[in-house]
């Protein structure tokens, strides 16, 4: 599929550029609601395209790391994704982050639950609570918050995504659609994001 196709031209672009972590909407919470026909297509994809490119992922030094609710996942497409994660995980060129039944909203509840029961555990006081130990607390725990989010498909919105991580995100929007997504167009995102001046909030 072209879609695929994408993911891998702009993975392997992506490390030729130094980029450190590169992170792909996969499949939102809001997806199941698609036709089940549908989504079953969607996890033997998944399965099928972990078990063929993995090897080359890690021979090219890349980990590959998912974060979203691991809890009604289907067992078959946990144990392939255990497997990829495994396999690459001592890997140190870049970070493929891959969002799979992944939400915005539900990442800062179950990080919110996640205190709360630190709290009520007496092993965290309701003073020690601040951003640093907030984002800690979310999938992506580790990672550093994203520099350039990019919008494929002509829509101006973010759709759940990395909500309390893309607060001083830069925004590129295209009309392409994700397999009309070229390296082309990725170079045009960075090229743009590399002649902005970012502020962080400041003068």
């Amino acid at each position: 599929m072209e879609g695929i196709k994408r993911v891998e031209e702009i993975v392997r672009l992506a490390r030729q550029k130094g980029i450190r972590v590169l992170t792909l909407y996969t499949f939102s919470t809001e997806n199941w609601n698609r036709p089940p026909r549908e989504v079953s297509m969607l996890m033997r994809m998944l399965i099928a395209v972990l078990n063929k490119k993995i090897k080359t992922l890690s021979q090219n030094g890349i980990r590959l790391q998912f974060i979203g609710k691991k809890e009604g996942i289907p067992p078959a497409v946990r144990k392939a994704i255990h497997f990829a994660t495994q396999l690459t995980k001592d890997n140190k060129e870049m970070v493929l982050n891959l969002a799979f039944n992944y939400g915005g909203r539900l990442e800062i509840i179950e990080a919110v639950k996640r205190i709360a029961a630190a709290i009520k555990q007496s092993t965290l006081k309701i003073s020690e609570i601040d951003e640093r130990l907030l984002s800690q607390s979310l999938y992506t725990a580790g990672l550093p918050d994203p520099d350039l989010l990019i919008r494929t498909s002509g829509e101006k919105r973010i759709s759940n995504f990395l909500l309390w991580q893309s607060s001083y995100a830069e925004f590129y929007f295209t009309d392409k659609l994700w397999p009309e997504f070229d390296t082309e167009e990725f170079e045009r995102a960075l090229s743009d994001f590399q002649n902005r001046q970012r502020r962080y909030g400041g003068l």
